[in-house]
């Protein structure tokens, strides 16, 4: 075959394209459960931060088998007895937000640590770039916070993306969800403004952020405020 002709590049070309792609596709499958198994651990992370269990990601599993003792699956209000902890664990909230808050099947997570009992509420909400999300934890009288942690895809670095930090984190801890009974949420207000048991301070000049943060936790904790109530 002659190497300088046109027909060799394109049959070098189409060949090396199916080789990498072959490889590609190779790698991607076996790296799939790793991957999978890095996001439960992470996930596992930062349920547990929330009420202060910080743990290596290779601990994880172990760690949050031993402080969570239950997850409970809940829709409405009420808890569905039927779903098991596994179930409540798996269900994604990115796809869960997409029903309205009282008919979505959300997990609950139930901690013991130290002999006191912890709730531990997921929510999913939507940032500036793409989506936020996060972990509040609640006491034992299922109304005061304890702890809080958020992530988000692709804030603004020294703006949004500060919902990461304990710059904003460390203001949840004592605030309440309900009073007398009645869902009152945490608003996320203006930096500098807040002030009593149902406010924090938002981000400077990460106000869209901020407002999805004020959005996420009015959308995600009315269920389980519904559901506190109903117990």
């Amino acid at each position: 075959m002659n190497v300088n002709s046109n027909g060799y590049t394109y049959t070098f070309a189409t060949v090396m394209v199916i080789v990498v792609a072959v490889l590609l596709s190779s790698a991607s499958l076996g790296l799939k459960s790793k991957q999978a198994n890095n996001v439960k651990q992470e996930k596992m992370q930062s349920i547990l931060a929330s009420v202060g269990v910080e743990v290596d990601r290779s601990k994880a599993e172990a760690s949050f088998n031993e402080v969570i003792t239950d997850v409970r699956t809940i829709q409405g209000g009420m808890h569905l007895t039927e779903k098991n902890r596994e179930y409540g664990f798996n269900i994604d909230m990115a796809d869960a937000i997409k029903s309205s808050n009282m008919d979505r099947e959300v997990p609950l997570y139930v901690a013991n640590k130290g002999g006191e009992t912890y709730y531990i509420v997921p929510m999913r909400g939507k940032g500036l770039w793409g989506p936020v999300w996060g972990f509040v934890s609640l006491e034992a009288d299922r109304n005061t916070v304890v702890g809080a942690n958020f992530g988000h895809k692709s804030e603004t670095p020294g703006l949004g993306a500060e919902i990461t930090t304990p710059m904003f984190t460390d203001q949840f801890p004592g605030k309440k969800i309900s009073e007398a009974g009645v869902f009152q949420s945490i608003s996320v207000v203006k930096q500098g403004t807040s002030s009593g048991d149902y406010a924090v301070d938002g981000i400077s000049g990460g106000t869209i952020t901020s407002n999805g943060v004020n959005d996420m936790l009015a959308d995600c904790l009315a269920p389980y405020a519904e559901y506190f109530k109903n117990i």
